[in-house]
């Protein structure tokens, strides 16, 4: 894999997974609600113009776009389970962020994603 081609699918990975973040911050921002049908247009308006979930909306287009351009480099097969470097960097920013547990159990299966990555990007 090129330098070019690993920056990319790194780019989007990052992105993809700022934009779980900023959506949870987005949705601890807006707070718990039930949908019914008299609430959808107020609650859909506080949802849609909440900064954390524009932000988030924001770097999912951005990453649609930089995983284009890894996808047109990388053979799939070796791209889509750099995803799993997502999982990695979203459970250790919530356990800063939100305070979310990250317990023995959650950083032994992180260990193994990252051993999966090394070995799919070596191979």
């Amino acid at each position: 894999m090129t330098p070019i081609a690993f920056a990319l699918i790194l780019t989007g990975v990052l992105l993809n997974a700022a934009a779980q973040l900023l959506l949870k911050a987005g949705t601890n921002a807006v707070g718990h609600f039930d949908f019914h049908l008299e609430n959808i247009l107020p609650i859909g308006m506080k949802i849609a113009f909440q900064p954390f979930i524009m932000g988030g909306m924001a770097c999912y287009a951005v990453s649609l776009v930089v995983w284009i351009m890894a996808l047109s480099r990388v053979p799939v097969s070796i791209a889509y389970p750099m995803l799993s470097i997502g999982y990695v960097v979203n459970a250790v920013i919530a356990h800063y962020w939100f305070g979310e547990a990250l317990a023995m159990q959650k950083i032994i299966g992180i260990g193994f994603i990252i051993i999966g990555v090394v070995m799919v990007a070596k191979s």
